[in-house]
């Protein structure tokens, strides 16, 4: 069956780094756009950043020039490199996958597999 599996949350003081990392199975990870979404609570799901099949990336604006998207398809994995944190970029990081079609979406509805989540929190 499907798994999307996030790892690499935690606690870090403000100006820190959080690697995160998203392992998928149980689908044709290279033909999937992968997406970093994060949700704090009583707010909606927000787009972090997005890498298509070929590894072309994008994020947030937001997050420009401090959170880097990639991905291994040999080793189905996707991953989110977060420089310079802020203590608003704490929430509840999300890793999710669509098949591709065209373009890579930044909407969670379109995304249909999704991991479990896991927490980042950004506090001196």
């Amino acid at each position: 069956h499907v798994q999307l599996v996030e790892s690499g949350g935690g606690l870090v003081q403000p100006g820190g780094s959080l690697r995160l990392s998203c392992e998928g199975s149980g689908y044709p990870f290279s033909r999937y756009c992968m997406g970093w979404f994060r949700q704090i609570p009583g707010k909606g799901r927000e787009w972090v950043g997005t890498s298509d099949t070929e590894g072309m990336t994008s994020v947030a604006d937001s997050v420009k020039g401090r959170f880097t998207v990639s991905r291994d398809n040999a080793k189905n994995t996707l991953t989110l490199q977060a420089n310079d944190l802020k203590p608003e970029d704490t929430a509840m990081y999300y890793c999710a996958a669509h098949p591709r079609n065209g373009y890579c979406s930044l909407r969670p509805a379109d995304f249909v597999y999704w991991g479990q989540g896991t927490q980042v929190t950004v506090s001196s």
